[in-house]
């Protein structure tokens, strides 16, 4: 007999899970979700991992769903509290029939003017497209997918296995599509890849061509992390279902590793990029501006910047290099003033006064300042 879902409510005490400054992947700064547990139950989920899951059994994690029944009130009064930035946030499980959560809390964003980041493995976020659209019309909100294979790949009877309840990767195509004719920002985060089951050139390369032929407009890459007890429970899966491929994964994750070892993740990192241009979409999403925001031109820097730094990490640059592009992307998310600003007022040298940025690095963002200034 198959074991059915429990869904407990509770009211916690805060929400808001805030960043010093904003990631440099989907450009969020903050996060909040309405529940914890989700019914999908997709084995290779990250959120098993004891820092995210208060479960002592990782097989509650998709059957003991805590519903966070204060979650719209709370974010209303947090982020009232905080600068306006992109929010992460969005959980559309078969528990949002019944509870409509995540679109409480899409209301708050939108009455306070706040830009969303949403990640799905479901079309249900569709029932929200009215309410989508009217965030991207006075904020910006983006809507990805978390899709690892297509229909007609060679690894899609495993991967629907694997992902368990998870709706058909088709119909998350089929839901990106509508979000590109209504004019949403949309793509698809193919996260993560799994060794041996999902990262055949043949599956990254639908996954690709399919996400440009629905609309999407971006693919963002990523490999499988795996900690503590999630380790565990996917070993004993594998092991279970797979078991051709756990010796692959015996020796990619190791005890005490989180990212797969030997530069697989740079490797994949490199053929989506590849694989992307040929389709002709970025392998990175770019990042909102909100309309008559006063440092606009602060955040295309450090677009800029932490693009660049993305760039060369790919192409095997040393590490001090890459992290020279990283620490001057802070920089100026930092920065109080305009940079436009001080660069009008004291030349480029009024930037190599910033810490992390340097007489070098302040040339290389002069120059780009004519074609950022007039996106």
């Amino acid at each position: 007999m198959s074991r059915r879902a429990t869904f407990i409510p509770y009211s916690p005490k805060r929400i808001l899970n805030k960043g010093k400054r904003a990631d440099h992947w989907f450009w969020s700064r903050y996060s909040a979700y309405p529940y914890i547990g989700c019914q999908h139950g997709c084995e290779f989920c990250y959120c098993r991992e004891r820092k995210y899951s208060p479960y002592e059994d990782p097989q509650d994690f998709a059957y003991v769903i805590k519903i966070k029944s204060n979650a719209p009130d709370l974010l209303r009064r947090e982020l009232g509290r905080v600068p306006v930035d992109v929010v992460f946030t969005g959980d559309y499980q078969p528990a949002e029939h019944k509870f409509r959560l995540s679109r409480q809390m899409l209301e708050v964003c939108h009455d306070l003017g706040f830009p969303v980041f949403i990640l799905e493995r479901s079309p249900l976020v569709l029932e929200d497209l009215d309410l989508i659209e009217a965030i991207h019309a006075r904020a910006r909100a983006v809507v990805a997918f978390s899709i690892i294979s297509t229909p007609d790949a060679p690894s899609a009877a495993r991967v629907r296995q694997i992902e368990r309840l998870a709706p058909d990767a088709g119909k998350r195509f089929e839901a990106m599509a509508r979000l590109a004719e209504r004019g949403i920002p949309t793509g698809t985060c193919l996260m993560p890849v799994l060794p041996g089951l999902s990262d055949d050139e043949d599956t990254l390369r639908r996954v690709v061509q399919w996400t440009a032929d629905h609309g999407g407009q971006f693919v963002l890459a990523g490999t499988l992390t795996l900690a503590d007890q999630q380790r565990d429970y996917f070993f004993e899966v594998l092991g279970q279902q797979f078991s051709d491929v756990l010796p692959l994964y015996e020796r990619l994750y190791p005890a005490g590793s989180y990212a797969p070892a030997g530069g697989a993740s740079l490797e994949i990192a490199r053929l989506v990029r590849r694989l992307c241009m040929e389709a002709g979409i970025p392998d990175r999403i770019q990042r909102p501006v909100i309309p008559g925001e006063k440092r606009a031109l602060n955040k295309r820097v450090t677009e800029a910047l932490a693009n660049r730094a993305y760039d060369l990490e790919l192409e095997r640059k040393p590490a001090k290099r890459v992290w020279a592009y990283r620490k001057a992307a802070w920089a100026i998310e930092d920065l109080q003033q305009d940079v436009g600003l001080v660069i009008d007022q004291m030349g480029v040298s009024g930037l190599a006064g910033i810490p992390q940025i340097g007489e070098q690095m302040a040339e290389e963002i002069g120059r780009w300042i004519p074609a950022l200034r007039e996106k």
